[in-house]
């Protein structure tokens, strides 16, 4: 299997202080309308884009939001991550601590939740802002490392004056985001920061590294609590001459009988006993089991939910499916979410050779779109059709959108995506895009 190269900020065999002159050269060309010397990395260039919208003077930032302790505390409990925390510290801490580094993790909203590391650069950190509790995305603090990681999806390494506010120049980051393994959605970061003279192209691969061990781990919690589910439920399912599935309070199948089991069951955000509508399942009754639930597909015939609204404003996309039973919410995975965009913008339908243009740039991978939809259908039968793949005209497509135009998928390089986003920010975008976005 191959990975695609980490994007570092120190080009191969480039002097690092000649380097960083360079950048201020073109932080300063860029923020007072003269030629720059050399063009931004991409993913630079586009942040900078973001933050000149949200209206940060890059002289005169105001510090990071920061929240009250009952409530950092609050989302230190409730986030995932806890779970790894030790894991990611073992990792990384005596790491950071001898480079002369900080580390530091976060929530998907990029605020700081922990922090360890070398005393003098905490000092070095807490002058600028870069302590626990503090919001460190795009809209607060402009470019830097954990901000644009989180906007991108991927690892990211910012450098000096790459970042947008002046007084983060002394400083190098590196920081790639954390996935939740089971449905991709983003739980948040790791960050390792340092004086400008620490700067090593190794530093992302070692922050991507760790953040993909702790993702293995996060599985290996979740498939131990499946283990524990499916030994609860055995005798149970023994007894049953029916088809039945139980599955975890997020819907993934620990153990099916006299049926083929699904990866995972979108339930109802609502649940109760009783009977509900499932996509890929139909009429289904519902069974309450300590930790998770009894799913008993029903002999009736399968109703299409009404509304799909594919929702797009958050770092994670989401379809969220509604309907006379109930409302269920599905995580997307990137490749999902264009696909389903594309979708939604030509509800007259797409072959695979098309939607291989607008996601490839090219026809040489239809297979893997018709594998891509392949997934998405077992998700959410009844829903898409094919030949061509389309959703299906009973069903109401929404398209829910941020406030800027240009945030439209701002990880997504699809040509497809890339031309709507370009339509939108010209005012000329398609009417279904138009028409579907949420208020």
């Amino acid at each position: 299997m191959s990975f695609p190269p980490l994007d570092t900020a120190l080009p191969a065999g480039v002097d690092a202080r000649e380097h960083a002159l360079l950048l201020r050269r073109v932080h300063e060309a860029s923020f007072t309308g003269r030629p720059v010397p050399a063009p931004p990395r991409p993913v630079i260039e586009d942040s900078w884009d973001r933050t000149r919208r949200f209206g940060i003077d890059p002289d005169s930032a105001p510090p990071p939001r920061m929240a009250r302790l009952d409530e950092l505390q609050r989302h230190r409990d409730a986030s995932p991550i806890a779970e790894v925390l030790p894991l990611i510290r073992r990792s990384l801490v005596s790491v950071a601590d001898e480079a002369d580094h900080i580390m530091l993790v976060t929530d998907a909203s990029g605020q700081v939740l922990w922090r360890d590391g070398s005393h003098r650069v905490r000092s070095i950190g807490d002058r600028v802002g870069l302590v626990e509790g503090a919001f460190w995305n795009e809209g607060s603090t402009g470019t830097n490392a954990i901000g644009t990681a989180l906007a991108v999806g991927r690892p990211v390494q910012v450098y000096s004056a790459e970042h947008f506010v002046r007084s983060l120049h002394t400083l190098t980051c590196a920081c790639a985001p954390i996935h939740d393994p089971r449905d991709g959605r983003l739980l948040g970061a790791i960050d390792v920061t340092g004086p400008v003279s620490t700067i090593h192209p190794s530093t992302l691969a070692l922050v991507n590294a760790v953040a993909q061990l702790a993702e293995a781990h996060l599985q290996s919690i979740h498939h131990t609590h499946l283990e524990r589910l499916r030994s609860v439920a055995a005798p149970l399912l023994a007894g049953m001459s029916e088809r039945a599935l139980v599955v975890d309070e997020s819907g993934w199948t620990a153990a099916a009988v006299h049926m083929e089991p699904v990866r995972r069951v979108l339930l109802p955000k609502h649940r109760e006993s009783g009977t509900a509508w499932l996509p890929a399942l139909g009429e289904c009754a519902l069974e309450p089991l300590p930790g998770g639930w009894l799913v008993r597909p029903q002999p009736v015939k399968e109703a299409v939910p009404s509304t799909v609204t594919l929702d797009l404003t958050g770092p994670s996309s989401t379809m969220v499916v509604s309907g006379p039973s109930g409302e269920w919410a599905h995580r997307l995975t990137p490749r999902h979410a264009e696909l389903l965009l594309l979708l939604a913008v030509h509800r007259d339908g797409r072959t695979g050779a098309q939607l291989s243009q607008d996601v490839f740039g090219g026809d040489g991978h239809v297979v893997t779109v018709r594998a891509e939809l392949s997934r998405v259908r077992r998700h959410l039968g009844g829903i898409i059709e094919s030949r061509p793949y389309r959703f299906s005209e009973e069903v109401r497509v929404r398209v829910a959108l941020g406030p800027s135009p240009a945030d439209l998928m701002p990880a997504s390089m699809a040509p497809g995506v890339r031309a709507l986003r370009r339509a939108l920010c010209e005012g000329n975008a398609p009417m279904a895009l138009r028409d579907g976005i949420a208020t």
